[in-house]
């Protein structure tokens, strides 16, 4: 892969994981948020209706869902920042094949080609049919 592609792909990856960063430490905020009365500054000793409790859990427990998720891709992300520094970068960790510049283009943590992850996808060959 040509050094221009690289530092553009880098570029990219660092401003995904800027991204990232501020979307996960914006939910940690929201999740970890105590309830709703606390949360608008209503301190009274109004009793909360029961419907609204179910909902502030619901609704942290889905945020936490959404951290985990983007840590996860934030992870994705150092491992392709460590391949452009390991000048392994585009090339399949599976099959050592070329990663197509377009399936990098669309995911480019990408660390697979795209014939090996779909094959870790689907082992046993059992792909989902395609519509006619």
């Amino acid at each position: 892969m040509k050094a221009a592609d690289i530092k553009v792909f880098k570029a990219s990856l660092e401003a995904l994981r800027a991204r990232l960063r501020g979307d996960v430490s914006t939910m940690a905020d929201a999740a970890l948020r105590k309830t709703r009365s606390e949360a608008s500054g209503d301190l009274s000793s109004m009793p909360i209706h029961m419907a609204d409790i179910g909902s502030d859990a619901f609704e942290q427990e889905f945020t936490l869902s959404l951290m985990a998720s983007e840590e996860g891709t934030l992870e994705l992300i150092e491992q392709a920042l460590e391949r452009i520094r390991s000048r392994t970068y585009g090339t399949c960790d599976e099959c050592g094949g070329v990663i197509s510049k377009k399936r990098l283009e669309a995911i480019p943590f990408a660390a697979m080609c795209i014939r090996c992850a779909e094959q870790q996808e689907h082992p046993h060959g059992d792909r989902p049919r395609q519509p006619r």
